[in-house]
């Protein structure tokens, strides 16, 4: 495109926004993303990178837009009409409202302080109203961009804190590196822009470097390679703090110069040049590797023979893809090319480049430039110095380098932070492993036992005497009574404990700790099993301290519940707390029916033997038949009374062991294992705000 077609495009432009003005909102499309002779594809000049695709939308003072009803108080005042009619005009309908409207605001009342300047200081140099305006809104853009840089790097550092006992210190080293990094460069200054020209033997790096700077300032020669150090450059005028920064580089004072150039844009831009890449001379690169990682922005220089080398490509291009932010990829010596060849040469590193992953900025996005130029001849230089005045005049080049350094710290540690699928120990799992502890200390079957001991209790306070007499056995009249409860949940443990062996479990049915030892692995499957559960889907480093947290709690569970067990077994062994009030009523009928049983006998004993007249052994008949029956009858009433109470009694302990086992699987099991899962879910949180998600 020659400068009598742009010029004549911006009019075009111009007069088709002066048209759509008072006739509402209308669309047409943005012209800073065009190619230069279809060579150098330029970043956006005189604001923020726009976006792919976006376009800009004409306001007029009778618009739909609540920017254009805002806006038209402004109309009143003359001298700034037409700036205001021209700053609501380029308001990009894709990018943060309030500052482009912040923008046209300042953008207008600017305009009017000037008076009559109008248009003309809207669109003019450094001392216009918009140069004013725009610096303005840059300068609170890039305090907040910064506020961000600055938060994700306090979320990485908190990351790294948290994560010190739970991940290896090599995978942690590298995003300690860039915090350390962050920490020196905002240290030193945070006024400057470092940029690094580097490039292959004999890509003429040095000679761009002069070019930019003014001055021969670094060897340029036929013997290879040329460049042994790195050559720094500092732009009079600008802000203090450069030393620091080439101590932190390693340059030599013998190295360091001061650029004759004067471009005030360029104030604060520390050039370097780099040895090459691809020197025989290991010092060399290693010197490169090393300041690469430090600078904050780079221009790779290739040229017409070398552009496609794979060493370039390889070995940085595509490693660096992230940073094509802060990357300038320039074609030297198209003077060298006939014809056409320079076109096609270009678009040929595109393709390239585009493989390699990198974002092209070709359209005013953001992305790597891609320039031609000639620096034996300066054609195309002043191109790349514009391109450098407004990077540097942004002052965005470290934040977006120390991003794009954060990024890639992310990405690398996303495996070690990033969950296959939704973490958390469910409900039905905790459940499931509280059950597999019941099992474990018996609760059915002791609750079982209770329910069988309180019948038996039941039976003998309420059967007859004479049954209570029979079943009293010699080891219980020794005894006192103990109740039995405890020998049948051992039994019960042992055969829920152990793969059925009927005879086996016979043999050992007395033994309690025989019992006890069998249900070990019951608690062991049920540990695996919750701690798998709680580690499905973690990354790997997590699920390996989830199941060491559950193998800690584990090594003390089955003697924690060995208590427990013991303890129950303590609390039923006498039975029944409380006798319950009618079993009193129910023994007091027992025995009056003894009583009548016993009269009745002896009345017929009697009667039999003479002493009692005949007549009388009906009445000595009845008390006999009513005591001899109404006994086993009230005894059997009784059992079927009991039924109710005995399986609330048995439940309940059922509950209460069921109970405490659980709080021993928990405390010592469930609540590390929670504990290891909110530590993951926080700093998972903290990767979030640090990668940026």
């Amino acid at each position: 495109m020659t400068e009598s077609q742009e010029g004549a495009g911006k009019a075009e432009g111009a007069e088709g926004a002066e048209g759509a003005v008072g006739e509402g909102a209308v669309e047409v499309e943005g012209a800073r993303g065009a190619w230069d002779d279809g060579l150098i594809a330029r970043r956006v000049q005189g604001g923020e990178r726009a976006r792919p695709g976006a376009r800009r939308r004409v306001f007029g003072p009778r618009g739909g837009s609540s920017a254009g009803q805002r806006i038209e108080p402004l109309l009143a005042v003359d001298p700034a009409r037409d700036a205001v009619r021209v700053a609501a005009a380029e308001v990009d309908a894709d990018s943060d409202a309030d500052l482009d409207f912040a923008l046209a605001v300042e953008v207008a009342v600017d305009t009017a302080r000037v008076g009559d300047m109008g248009e003309g200081a809207l669109r003019g140099g450094p001392g216009g109203a918009r140069s004013g305006a725009y610096e303005r809104v840059t300068e609170r853009s890039r305090g907040a961009r910064t506020a961000e840089l600055r938060a994700r790097l306090d979320a990485l550092r908190e990351l790294i804190a948290l994560s010190r006992t739970r991940l290896d210190g090599e995978t942690l080293d590298e995003a300690g590196r860039v915090l350390d990094a962050a920490r020196d460069r905002y240290r030193l200054s945070g006024q400057h822009t470092v940029v690094a020209i580097a490039g292959a033997t004999g890509s003429g790096k040095s000679s761009l470097f002069n070019a930019l700077v003014g001055a021969s300032r670094s060897q340029v020669g036929a013997r290879r390679p040329t460049t042994s150090e790195a050559v720094a450059c500092v732009w009079p005028g600008g802000p203090p703090g450069s030393e620091g920064l080439l101590d932190r580089l390693g340059v030599p004072d013998r190295r360091r110069n001061l650029a004759l150039d004067g471009t005030p844009e360029l104030r604060g831009l520390i050039l370097l040049d780099l040895p090459d890449h691809d020197s025989a001379d290991t010092e060399n690169r290693a010197q490169v590797d090393r300041m690469l990682k430090l600078v904050d922005a780079v221009i790779w220089v290739v040229d017409p023979e070398k552009y496609a080398d794979g060493v370039l490509h390889e070995r940085y291009l595509r490693p660096l893809a992230g940073y094509a932010e802060v990357m300038f990829v320039v074609l030297n010596q198209v003077d060298r090319l006939p014809g056409d060849a320079a076109d096609q040469v270009v678009d040929d590193l595109r393709r390239l480049l585009d493989e390699d992953g990198l974002a092209l900025g070709e359209h005013g996005e953001p992305g790597a430039a891609v320039l031609a130029l000639s620096a034996a001849t300066g054609s195309g230089v002043g191109e790349l110095r514009d391109a450098l005045g407004q990077f540097v005049a942004e002052r965005g080049a470290a934040d977006r380098r120390l991003a794009a350094d954060v990024d890639a710290a992310a990405e690398r540690l996303r495996s070690a932070y990033v969950a296959q699928s939704r973490v958390a120990l469910t409900e039905r799992a905790r459940a499931e492993f509280e059950d597999r502890l019941a099992d474990a200390v018996g609760a059915v079957a002791t609750g079982r036992a209770v329910e069988r001991d309180w019948l038996r209790h039941a039976d003998r306070a309420c059967g007859s005497p004479w049954s209570r007499l029979r079943r009293r056995g010699p080891m219980e009249r020794r005894g006192g009574g103990r109740s039995d409860t405890s020998a049948d949940a051992s039994r019960s443990i042992a055969r829920q404990g152990r793969p059925r062996q009927p005879d086996a479990a016979g043999a050992h049915a007395g033994k309690q700790t025989d019992g006890r030892a069998a249900a070990r692995p019951v608690v062991e499957q049920a540990v695996r099993t919750v701690a798998g559960e709680a580690a499905h889907g973690l990354p790997a480093p997590w699920a390996h301290a989830v199941r060491e947290a559950a193998g800690r709690g584990a090594a003390g569970l089955p003697q924690a519940l060995d208590k427990v067990t013991a303890d129950a077994e303590q609390s039923l062994r006498g039975g029944p707390a409380g006798r319950p009030r009618w079993w009193t009523v129910a023994a007091a009928l027992q025995g009056l029916l003894l009583v009548l049983q016993v009269v009745g006998v002896l009345s017929l004993l009697g009667v039999a033997a003479g002493v009692v007249e005949p007549e009388a052994w009906f009445s000595a008949l009845l008390p006999a038949a009513i005591g001899s029956v109404g006994g086993p009858a009230l005894a059997w009433l009784c059992r079927v009374a009991a039924r109710g109470p005995a399986r609330r009694y048995g439940q309940e302990a059922e509950r209460r062991l069921r109970s405490a086992a659980a709080g021993c699987g928990r405390a010592r099991v469930l609540e590390p294992v929670a504990a290891e899962l909110l530590r993951y879910r926080e700093v998972r949180e903290q990767y979030a705000v640090a990668s940026g998600a």
